[in-house]
């Protein structure tokens, strides 16, 4: 009986967070299938109507860990509700826009309106949720925000089959509002901070971080944000930058990213572990239509169909992988994760040579519930010891993690996959080759698993508790 009014007392609190996160990633994907069309609206180029989608992804990933301070500065409820105001007002804007400029400064501040939504979900689950049901949380979490990274271009498309473009902005100021009422009615704010300052915000952290994860999102935007730099002067430029940001660091007395936190074995290995993950994950986006087109001869309308099918799969099997973390131990589901991982990529290297589209279909069910099966445990396992101070920077660090492993596949992936090839043209390469390269590429996937599962189990011997860093 006690089990079931904890549980009526946390769903209101769940929702909410799961619709929060939801509106998060639906903004991600959702001004994608849009482009054609503001191609013609705004007599743009493709490179010009592609910083709609650019810069709300660099908003957030510039912004997601200064989103996490906010929260533990001001209170994790209260900033949240402003990122649902500010995405809210965004989404209003863009709807609104005369120009392209105009769409793009929108699109920008919904990005830093996403920041906030996706960062602080997680800190506030952890703070509300029972330990022992945690990683159902998480899980729940992971399976909202891939419906709605799934949702947003199915959405898109019908709106602008119904309609037009402004209404996709529309339905995601909608959903932002419904939002901001869950979170004003639903979620408590007894514990609150009062006393914190802005003086307390490391904004010259901020500023130089900043600097440095544009410089890198560019340099992996493939040519698609139309900025005259070459990626490798971009790479320089992040690389510096992040060396700039370490020292300062170091040196104040309020940190952005305290060093301590990442020394420690469990949480910085975490975050790398996320972004070797994150990368993974990606290569199979933007590597296998390439295979499902060129090599298997399937049209768009197919690849499409074979595409969705790991959404749809990510979507089912979040919250059972939280329930398993909570069942398990998030240390044993991680492991578990990442050895079906290794399985699922080296089956997706071959099984499609020998069964055809129906192997690439059972490759992709056995995959994408291990991603899910690791992100829940990971998650779970890095902020169930996290001191209440760093809750919302440590879930800005994941957030960002993960967005930085998602970039880098969707540039380094598909760069390997032509290296195999021989040949950027794809279409001229012939089918035999075009499974070669793609065989290749994932085996080198999993062999980034099996890097991620020797960290896991490292990360896992010896570990000091997390510190209570101030």
């Amino acid at each position: 009986m006690h089990t079931q009014t904890q549980t009526r007392k946390i769903l209101p609190v769940l929702i909410t967070l799961a619709m929060a996160t939801l509106t998060a990633s639906m903004g991600i994907s959702v001004a994608s299938v849009l482009l054609p069309t503001l191609t013609d609206n705004f007599s743009a180029t493709v490179s010009d109507v592609q910083w709609v989608v650019l810069v709300y992804l660099m908003s957030v990933t510039m912004m997601i860990v200064s989103a996490g301070q906010l929260g533990d500065l001001f209170g994790h409820r209260r900033v949240l509700v402003s990122g649902l105001l500010v995405f809210v007002a965004a989404s209003l804007l863009s709807a609104m826009a005369t120009s392209l400029a105009q769409l793009i400064a929108g699109r920008a501040l919904q990005g830093l309106g996403g920041a906030i939504l996706i960062a602080l979900p997680m800190s506030i689950a952890r703070d509300m949720v029972p330990t022992k049901q945690l990683g159902t949380a998480m899980g729940i979490l992971g399976t909202t925000s891939a419906v709605g990274t799934a949702l947003g271009p199915s959405l898109g498309g019908i709106l602008l089959f119904w309609s037009d473009w402004r209404m996709a902005f529309w339905l995601l100021g909608g959903f932002a509002g419904i939002a901001l009422a869950l979170s004003i009615t639903s979620l408590p704010c007894a514990s609150e901070p009062k006393t914190a300052s802005f003086r307390q915000m490391d904004f010259p952290g901020t500023f130089v971080l900043a600097i440095a994860l544009a410089a890198y999102a560019l340099a992996t935007s493939g040519g698609a944000s139309g900025i005259p730099a070459s990626p490798g002067l971009l790479i320089v430029i992040a690389l510096i930058t992040i060396t700039l940001f370490v020292i300062i660091e170091t040196r104040t007395s309020s940190p952005l990213v305290p060093m301590t936190l990442l020394q420690d074995r469990r949480t910085g290995l975490a975050f790398l572990m996320n972004l070797l993950v994150g990368t993974v994950m990606m290569s199979t986006l933007v590597v296998g239509p390439f295979y499902l087109a060129f090599s298997m001869g399937l049209n768009e309308a197919l690849v499409g169909l074979v595409m969705a099918v790991g959404p749809v799969v990510a979507a089912l099997s979040g919250i059972p992988a939280g329930q398993l973390t909570d069942r398990l131990g998030a240390k044993r589901v991680m492991l578990i994760g990442l050895v079906q991982t290794i399985s699922g990529l080296l089956c997706l290297a071959f099984l499609p040579r020998y069964f055809g589209v129906g192997g690439y279909v059972i490759a992709l069910i056995l995959l994408t519930p291990a991603f899910q099966l690791f992100l829940a445990a990971n998650n779970t396992a890095v902020l169930v010891d996290a001191s209440k101070e760093q809750r919302g920077r440590i879930s800005g660090l994941l957030g960002l993690s993960r967005n930085l492993g998602l970039m880098t596949g969707a540039s380094a992936m598909p760069a390997l996959f032509v290296v195999f090839l021989g040949t950027g043209d794809v279409s001229r390469a012939g089918i035999t080759k075009i499974a070669d390269a793609f065989s290749m590429t994932f085996a080198i996937a999993a062999a980034l698993a099996l890097i991620t599962l020797l960290l896991a189990i490292y990360s896992q011997t010896d570990r000091k508790p997390v510190q209570d860093f101030g």
